[in-house]
């Protein structure tokens, strides 16, 4: 009985020592698991380091990227000039030197003409429907396809909603008025002036209110009252202009190295998106209120002079700009292709937000 009994301690004592041994190796890996050193990505943007709304977008990006991560996928981001100049973050990318960037499509109009209709284009769409065109659309697959051949994958990265027109040293009362006006406009919109007579510039946004102030341009727009408060534009130019006819939805983006991003495992790479895809929503939504404050400081504190743009310029615009969007569209087969997408949504949303979204609006005024 007693070597019965002292089997049975033997074979419980080695069960025991069994389930502690496996226990720890468990926690050994835990332990290692942790200390994995993290993939670290740099990214560079066309904005100024913590720039509000435009900079801190790739700045909630890299948190949330880190947070969901958990820290397994650092972002470091760089504001327009600490790596390399603002225009310099689509090459930057595509080349591998960074491995992100955020800026706007229509920057590389020379290099990817088509590029442009995923910023904004004149009198196009605005940015609820921007985010449905791209989302169930079939814009992003556009996208997508259109920056393949330079080896970069694009995500939308936020929308300041329709622009304001703009900042004016002298009041625009025809059409005549925007004859040999140089003004900091880029994309499709600084086409349009140009056909104007207009003299378009394009100029990083660090660089407008000196080039305002000292005269080397006559107006000049950039986003809206949030970021025209902070630029200090008001102290440059007397008249602000609206609507933002030339930037009704503009879309910024994210652009990602596609070699890079599909070295990624498949839940970090769903991390990158969904933290994108969240940032672009935040993004529309902190303009949308901050927008509220700053106009009123630049009214009632600053005494801005808030004027829309005259009827007569806007139909003639928009007539301008649809000849503009056509004649080049011809010149480009990527962009031919892409000009026949949008228009064929727009014409759809259009003719649904005629009597939704923009019924409503006129009954509320």
């Amino acid at each position: 009985m007693r070597f019965l009994l002292g089997m049975l301690f033997t074979l419980l004592v080695s069960l025991l020592g069994g389930c502690q041994q496996e226990s720890g190796d468990t926690h050994t890996s835990v332990v290692n698991a942790t200390e994995v050193k993290p993939i670290e990505w740099k990214l560079v943007t066309s904005w100024p380091k913590n720039f509000p709304g435009l900079g801190m977008a790739p700045e909630r990006f890299a948190q949330l990227v880190t947070q969901m991560s958990n820290g397994r996928l650092k972002i470091k981001v760089y504001g327009a000039g600490e790596l390399m100049p603002a225009f310099e973050v689509f090459d930057a990318v595509s080349q591998g030197t960074v491995q992100m960037g955020h800026s706007a499509a229509y920057y590389w109009k020379g290099k990817v003409p088509a590029a442009q209709f995923f910023s904004s284009i004149p009198f196009g769409l605005n940015a609820q429907e921007m985010n449905s065109w791209l989302t169930y659309g079939g814009g992003m697959d556009l996208w997508q396809e259109l920056y393949q051949p330079f080896g970069i994958m694009p995500l939308a990265g936020g929308n300041t909603g329709v622009q304001m027109g703009g900042w004016f040293n002298k009041e625009i009362n025809s059409m005549a008025d925007l004859k040999g006006l140089k003004m900091r406009l880029p994309g499709l919109g600084g086409e349009v002036l140009k056909k104007a007579g207009g003299v378009p510039v394009t100029l990083p946004g660090r660089e407008l209110y000196t080039a305002l102030q000292t005269g080397a341009i006559d107006a000049t727009e950039w986003v809206g009252p949030f970021n025209d408060l902070a630029f200090g534009l008001h102290k440059a130019a007397k008249f602000y202009y609206y609507p933002g006819w030339h930037e009704p939805g503009t879309t910024l983006e994210f652009l990602v190295n596609q070699k890079v991003f599909n070295a990624l495992p498949a839940d970090l790479q769903a991390i990158v998106k969904v933290a994108a895809k969240a940032v672009n929503q935040d993004m529309l939504d902190e303009y949308t209120t901050r927008h509220i404050a700053a106009l009123e400081s630049l009214v009632n504190d600053h005494g801005v002079i808030i004027k829309p743009f005259p009827d007569e310029v806007m139909a003639t615009l928009a007539v301008l700009s649809k000849q503009v969007i056509a004649e080049q569209s011809k010149q480009n087969a990527a962009m031919k292709k892409v000009y026949d997408a949008y228009v064929d949504y727009e014409a759809g949303v259009r003719k649904y937000h005629l009597i939704s979204e923009d019924a409503y609006s006129r009954f509320r005024q």
